[in-house]
């Protein structure tokens, strides 16, 4: 007997395959202005023998050097403990966030910071910390954008996507070194109570060992910068929802928290994603983790799936290469043994991705 062929779902969008990883799982992600790659591991759980690294010659490499990712070979200002993200400025340094949190533990004192690699020298040429006020106990330091046209050496956004306590963006002022927490716990920052994530065709919570569960809760992660600076957008983990502010709001502290939350604006839905990326045009790119999916959203608010692939296991992290092309980590975030009773499901590989999107990235200064 002949079964009948029945339709399937449609899948679209040109991916390429750029780089398959067999070790620990990576988030970050970053693309320099001359094609540099820089890959970053999180300790959530993996042997991570260095939490950040450069592809190079197709093959990773401890970056800057396996001194400064040994945690607690000396001043933890100075070596890298945990980093969940990386970004080049586009303009000869490699930022580097390091929560100091591994496996989402109160960050060490003097752990947290924002540290600024020469790209050119391949070393430190800054570090950023951060008082008990500005990084909480609950704080989890997730990804940054920057804008250098501001202030006398630039501003830094961060995104606060505590599971546990409020969720906030950090500014960080380049020059002074002085942060300060904004949209503290504000609706905006906050995951929204209603949402249910599904993934893969389940839903996505907690399932912890001993059998107990518990909703997953993330608050604001995703974040990305208009071309010229003004507006800043980001998005809580666990919400479908997209937000955007003045960035000349965020940094007028005669605007108390409690009233900054008046200037926000409310994008709609774009999908549940993670990471964020802007072109130089103005569009901004996200992940949809619910439905394998990258979407393109217009200035003008429309949103367009530029792919829909069973590849895009979680795209977590997103970056624009000076080659025009759209670079995404893949790492089957979801699939993670706290969220399925103790069992990791992942499978490795895990995989670095592209697309072409003809634009070039949103410039810093």
């Amino acid at each position: 007997m002949c079964l009948p062929v029945l339709p399937l779902e449609k899948y679209f969008g040109q991916l390429e395959l750029v780089y398959e990883f067999y070790g620990a799982m990576p988030t970050g992600l970053t693309v320099s202005e001359t094609g540099r790659i820089f890959v970053c591991f999180p300790k959530w759980g993996d042997d991570v023998p260095y939490t950040v690294a450069e592809l190079v010659d197709d093959r990773l490499q401890a970056y800057p050097n396996i001194e400064v990712n040994l945690d607690g070979q000396g001043d933890m200002a100075a070596s890298f403990i945990s980093v969940q993200s990386v970004v080049a400025d586009g303009l000869g340094t490699l930022w580097v966030l390091d929560t100091a949190s591994p496996n989402f533990s109160p960050p060490k004192i003097g752990g947290a910071k924002l540290v600024a690699v020469d790209l050119e020298m391949n070393t430190i040429s800054k570090v950023y910390t951060f008082a008990e006020d500005v990084v909480l106990p609950t704080t989890y330091l997730n990804d940054v954008r920057f804008d250098f046209r501001v202030g006398k050496a630039g501003f830094a956004y961060i995104t606060d996507s505590a599971s546990e306590g409020p969720g906030a963006i950090i500014v960080v002022d380049l020059d002074s070194g002085a942060a300060f927490r904004r949209l503290n716990g504000a609706p905006s920052t906050t995951p929204d109570p209603y949402f249910l994530p599904k993934v893969e065709g389940k839903v996505l919570m907690n399932r912890r060992e001993d059998g107990s569960t518990s909703p997953l809760s993330m608050s604001a992660d995703g974040i990305a910068i208009s071309p010229d600076g003004k507006k800043l957008f980001y998005c809580p983990l666990t919400s479908r929802h997209l937000y955007s502010i003045s960035t000349k709001a965020l940094r007028d502290r005669t605007i108390p928290d409690e009233e900054l939350s008046y200037h926000v604006e409310y994008w709609g839905e774009k999908g549940a994603s993670d990471g964020m990326i802007t072109d130089a045009k103005g569009a901004i790119y996200a992940g949809d983790y619910e439905n394998n999916s990258i979407r393109k959203i217009e200035p003008d608010g429309r949103i367009v799936t530029i792919a829909h692939d069973p590849r895009i296991l979680w795209a977590d992290t997103l970056s624009i290469g000076p080659d025009q092309y759209l670079y995404v980590i893949v790492n089957q975030l979801h699939r993670q043994a706290r969220f399925h009773y103790g069992r990791d499901l992942r499978q490795k590989p895990y995989s670095l991705l592209r697309i072409r999107v003809d634009e070039l990235p949103a410039p810093a200064s």
